[in-house]
């Protein structure tokens, strides 16, 4: 079935990379953040990394989200994802809800079982056993959120209300996708697909499959929702831009050894790898309308990195979406 929804919800999602101190990043983003509540933009997204500050900045998205329900009143604040692997499912439950409350319903809870393999450790996990723990531990939140009953007779406290119909699962596959469809859960897609070595298809034509397996299980009577991730910087000064984005994942490549294989030194093919959208709001809408995806989605969500520009280029790139990049993509400003 093809997705009705034509004015898609548009947001911004961030890793909490930008340079300075845990301080600097928390305040930088949320000004990030405030910036796109004041110019309308729908829901924020924050992903949960332990330990490497290289791949992101925040352990404790609640928390955080927690600081920004109280500095907002409209913007959904989600987790894109919290790795459950890592987590008490009862607790995160009781997090989840009482955020949910002190935020009028705003709260969107995203789930995966990925993250840094290392960083499982510290917790007492096996990579090995990743999967088995994230099904379990889902099964459970799943129970406390929609209200059931849990392990000696108790119910959460505060009721979970309709916290249990706004979980999402990340993924990469259709296989995924097909369980996510099955469990009722909004798909989280991301801002790119692994590929295996020889495999040139784009991210789009990747998820294309992806989306068609999680329709195909959906239930009958369930809306669908589908989030796209994707990565952008939009200015004025697309040469500036199109340095740092290349920079930038010059370095990345090279930290993780990829740099010798890849060929850094054509940029339009270093960004169109990465499935990386730099330019003016002409250029990035352009790209972006070409995205099969994006016509498809209920819910897109835009992030700087990998080009991660210092703070006051991501301002600017917000105000360009809200003000072109978004409304050119179908979507309308909410009158809230």
């Amino acid at each position: 079935m093809q997705n009705p929804v034509t004015a898609p919800h548009v947001g911004i999602f961030t890793r909490v990379l930008d340079a300075g101190s845990a301080a600097d990043r928390y305040r930088k983003a949320t000004e990030q953040i405030l910036l796109a509540e004041e110019l309308g933009l729908d829901t924020v997204w924050v992903a949960q990394h332990h330990f490497h500050e290289a791949e992101g900045g925040l352990p404790s998205p609640l928390v955080f989200l927690s600081h920004i329900a109280a500095r907002t009143s409209r913007i959904h604040v989600a987790t894109g994802i919290v790795t459950l692997p890592t987590e008490d499912p009862v607790r995160l439950a009781e997090d989840a809800v009482v955020l949910d409350v002190l935020s009028g319903g705003r709260l969107q809870l995203g789930v995966g079982s990925g993250g840094n393999p290392t960083a499982l450790s510290a917790f007492g996990r096996s990579v090995e056993d990743r999967r088995a723990i994230y099904d379990a531990g889902l099964a459970t939140l799943a129970t406390a959120l929609t209200g059931g009953e849990l392990a000696g007779g108790n119910r959460l406290y505060p009721a979970p209300g309709t916290l249990g119909e706004r979980i999402w699962e990340a993924t990469f596959s259709a296989e995924g996708a097909e369980r996510i469809g099955g469990r009722g859960n909004g798909l989280l897609l991301s801002r790119t697909q692994p590929r295996a070595p020889g495999d040139d298809r784009t991210t789009p034509q990747i998820q294309q499959e992806v989306v068609a397996a999680y329709r195909s299980a959906l239930p009958e009577g369930v809306p669908e929702r589908i989030l796209a991730s994707r990565s952008l910087a939009v200015g004025a000064d697309r040469d500036r831009l199109r340095t740092l984005a290349h920079d930038n994942l010059s370095r990345l490549l090279t930290a993780t050894g990829q740099s010798l294989t890849f060929p850094t030194a054509d940029p339009d093919q270093l960004l169109a790898w990465h499935d990386v959208h730099v330019g003016t709001v002409e250029e990035v809408t352009a790209s972006l309308t070409a995205d099969p995806i994006l016509a498809e989605v209920t819910d897109i969500a835009f992030q700087v990195h990998p080009v991660d520009p210092p703070h006051e280029d991501t301002l600017e790139s917000i105000r360009l979406i809200a003000g072109g990049v978004a409304p050119a993509l179908g979507w309308v400003r909410s009158a809230g």
